[in-house]
């Protein structure tokens, strides 16, 4: 045996041959190829890969086959007032009077609250008095000088003049006797000023007259009547105050709370914990009630614009009440992923209440009128994102605007876009783009 391993071993003093090295760089080469080869066809792969996804056929039906009146969701949410009203004061001031409380209907224009309306009383009687005041200033000035007047102002500018005669003729008595030396030149200066001074009285009595002839100008008298329009103004503005402190319903309703008791302060500014009160009842109209709903995203698509509905109540559930959608929300909620919708009730009675749990069950649309004999396209509630669908055409996903109509008890109605016999892709993945190749989902 140990001749036969001696015989076995590699001398390995003995050189390699050129030819052996070239043979290793070819292997070498040739593997790096398959390499790069396989992972080109790897990459392609991926690239190409096609995303599995569930497929129908749409299929255009008779419109006598599309039932309606079956439920095709039901939801849950709370009765509450179309619009609440928290009433407040335009004016501050003390409770004086309350002639309602919680249950209690109202009338549109009935007194609810009264103020303490003392002071408000009294600023209307002193704007009454200063309007008053001034319009008899312009009722003087409109109506200009009375005869008495002029005829008053012509008597002093008579008398005036006659001053002024009897000045002259004392004047020209003293020159001559100064000039002779009987009087004194003093004598001749105290007649000059006695003239000079009823020549100037006989001046200004001579205006007042032509004045109080001309009457008033324009200017006063305008002047005069912007004073009374800005009394008028004021005499307004009280008044209205005053009419404020009795509070009265703007519509025909229920008070849902009272707020305020007799003697409390009520105040049009901040309003604190335990301090003067911001409104004094809260009231809504009943006969105009809806529910409030929040819709899965993902049952969304089965609701259509005024769907209508059945509404059920907790505390009286052999109570029916017929509705439709009324309001959408414009936006959805991020974290509750709802879309809040309102259902009208149509006619509501006195079982129903604001904030009672309810339950609407939305029913399909009946076939339009004149469609029994048109082809409908039906299709399912989660192929719709909005108002586009994916179809499969060559391989790939591709996006098709449609035009959605009312909701199906087996679908949702599309009106255009579809003709049937496409190839529709229902619950699509959330990352699924308008070109991605697809396949079928075995």
């Amino acid at each position: 045996m140990d001749a036969e391993l001696k015989g076995l071993r590699i001398d390995r003093s003995k050189k390699r041959g050129g030819g052996s090295r070239w043979a290793t760089w070819w292997i070498l080469i040739g593997v790096g190829v398959l390499l790069l080869a396989g992972a080109a066809s790897l990459a392609n792969g991926i690239v190409n890969r096609a995303t599995e996804v569930e497929i129908v056929r749409v299929k255009a039906v008779s419109a006598d086959d599309v039932r309606s009146g079956d439920v095709i969701l039901n939801s849950t949410g709370y009765v509450v007032a179309a619009h609440t009203i928290e009433l407040a004061a335009k004016v501050v001031g003390k409770v004086e009077w309350i002639g309602v409380d919680k249950g209690y209907h109202v009338t549109q224009g009935q007194a609810l609250v009264r103020l303490e309306d003392d002071d408000y009383k009294a600023q209307v009687l002193q704007a009454r008095g200063n309007l008053m005041n001034l319009q008899a200033q312009l009722d003087q000035l409109v109506h200009g000088s009375r005869p008495e007047e002029i005829a008053k102002a012509k008597a002093d500018m008579e008398n005036a003049k006659a001053n002024e005669v009897d000045a002259k003729v004392t004047l020209d008595r003293t020159r001559p006797l100064v000039a002779q030396g009987v009087l004194t030149k003093q004598n001749l200066d105290d007649a000059q000023t006695k003239y000079d001074a009823a020549v100037a009285q006989t001046q200004s009595f001579q205006r007042t007259y032509e004045l109080v002839k001309l009457g008033p100008r324009q200017e006063q008298i305008d002047a005069g009547r912007g004073l009374v329009e800005q009394a008028k103004g004021q005499l307004a503005y009280a008044q209205v105050m005053l009419d404020n402190t009795v509070i009265r319903a703007p519509v025909t309703g229920t008070v849902l709370e009272r707020n305020v008791e007799k003697g409390e302060f009520v105040t049009t500014g901040f309003v604190g914990d335990k301090g003067a009160k911001g409104y004094v009842v809260s009231m809504a109209d009943l006969n105009d009630l809806k529910v409030e709903l929040d819709i899965n995203q993902n049952d969304f698509a089965k609701l259509g614009p005024r769907q209508k509905g059945v509404v059920t109540t907790d505390a009286f559930p052999d109570r029916k009440y017929a509705g439709y959608i009324d309001e959408v929300s414009p936006e959805a909620n991020r974290q509750k992923a709802t879309v809040q919708v309102k259902v009208k009730i149509e006619h509501p009675d006195d079982y129903l209440r604001p904030e009672m749990n309810a339950s609407v069950a939305f029913i399909a649309d009946a076939p339009k009128k004149g469609e029994a004999s048109k082809p409908v396209v039906v299709i399912p509630a989660s192929a719709v994102h909005g108002d586009w669908v994916f179809v499969v055409s060559g391989g790939r996903a591709v996006k098709r605007p449609v035009k959605v109509g009312g909701a199906l008890a087996n679908g949702v109605r599309i009106e255009e876009g579809l003709a049937g016999g496409e190839d529709l892709i229902v619950n699509a993945p959330a990352d699924l783009k308008d070109g991605d190749r697809v396949k079928a989902k075995a």
